[in-house]
């Protein structure tokens, strides 16, 4: 017995099941698994270590060469400390827009694909599935994914990432380069700071180091670049430390992440940040107390993507959307990673990403109708 579902009812069926990173995505795979296998279309699962997340992988349709991929994550961001109007895990419709996490960011994508599976029959070139986990915090589950897909399947003509672009073809993206910097002081009483390294202090010193560091770039940067911003960013989202206001801090930790524009290394500019703290800041700290240090871990690193404008990625998508205008957007994904291993690749997806990650995160009827003729089309080509 098939399962026969409208977009809209995908969507929602996508979104009812929660995929925050932080916990398993194994419910929505099984859910999409089973979807496809009522199609006839079987399925491959690439797990984690742990076992509690996997990505999958489909063909539909002949496995031959010349297909498209259809790439996008099964995890959201989290909904915590967010004031929601409504369970954002229930889509909810209200003028013309359809509420809930993952709506825009970015379930409506795959979801739109998997309910038109039926009208995917007559493809003589296939259509293939890639979902992936963990995306939100660094595409750490995509590389695995790419690499069974290479192996697998028959070269494709290209490999679509259906981030949120309001359906507009994107050719390039900033890269992800993301870390954790952990400051060991020395505690004293604040009134004696000669006796005392005080980790909060130490660790303000690194962030604004990184903020310095920005506004040279920002400074710098080039006339022509496309990007917004157009220079390389560096931000630091997160910052733990201290015991009370009058002890100098013992530990203090905080995470960073830089975006830099195709081109620039992101490790260089993590290079740099090392060099002061290893070069300057250790130095001053242990002349106070030996045992005092800084620690880096790097927790994610996924490279740009640029596309040329003559990429057979871009040409197709140009050629379904009708567009003739490029953008490039300054957030990740995994395009690059993709882009690595040799395939063409273009993003273009429904949805804005002006709406992901906030409070009450939606994506418009007219959005989702949009995806809906762009896939049609996508099968028409293939067919």
């Amino acid at each position: 017995m098939t399962d026969l579902r409208t977009p809209r009812e995908m969507i929602e069926a996508l979104v009812a099941i929660p995929t925050v990173s932080r916990d398993s995505n194994l419910e929505c795979i099984a859910f999409i698994r089973d979807h496809l296998g009522r199609f006839g279309v079987q399925s491959t699962l690439v797990e984690n270590e742990e076992g509690n997340k996997a990505n999958l992988f489909a063909t539909v349709g002949p496995m031959v060469p010349g297909g498209v991929v259809l790439s996008g994550h099964t995890d959201v961001v989290p909904v915590d400390d967010q004031d929601w109007d409504s369970d954002p895990f229930k889509v909810v419709e209200k003028d013309g827009r359809l509420y809930g996490r993952g709506t825009c960011d970015m379930k409506s994508f795959y979801a739109i694909a998997l309910a038109l599976l039926p009208e995917m029959a007559n493809l003589s070139r296939p259509i293939h599935f890639a979902l992936s986990y963990d995306e939100e915090v660094g595409c750490l589950g995509a590389p695995a994914l790419i690499e069974a897909i290479t192996a697998a399947v028959p070269s494709p003509e290209a490999v679509i990432v259906g981030e949120p672009t309001m359906m507009r073809v994107v050719k390039a993206h900033k890269s992800i380069f993301r870390f954790n910097t952990r400051v060991t002081g020395h505690e004293a009483h604040s009134s004696q700071p000669h006796r005392g390294v005080s980790a909060v202090m130490v660790a303000g010193r690194m962030i604004n180091w990184l903020h310095e560091r920005q506004a040279k770039n920002a400074a710098e940067a080039k006339a022509n670049c496309t990007f917004e911003p157009p220079y390389t960013s560096l931000h630091c989202g997160v910052v733990h430390g201290g015991t009370a206001t009058n002890i100098m801090a013992h530990h203090c930790e905080f995470d960073a992440d830089f975006r830099s524009v195709p081109g620039e290394d992101a490790r260089a500019y993590f290079e740099e940040l090392e060099a002061y703290a290893r070069e300057v800041l250790e130095p001053e700290m242990r002349a106070i107390a030996p045992e005092t240090g800084i620690e880096f871990r790097v927790d994610a690193s996924v490279p740009a993507f640029e596309a040329a404008e003559d990429d057979p990625a871009v040409a197709l998508v140009r050629r379904l959307t009708g567009q003739n205008e490029l953008e490039c957007v300054s957030y990740g994904a995994e395009a690059g990673q993709f882009q690595e291993a040799g395939h063409s690749v273009v993003m273009c997806g429904p949805g804005s990403i002006d709406q992901a990650h906030q409070p009450n995160e939606f994506i418009s009827l007219a959005q989702v109708e949009e995806g809906v003729a762009f896939t049609r089309r996508l099968i028409d080509y293939l067919s």
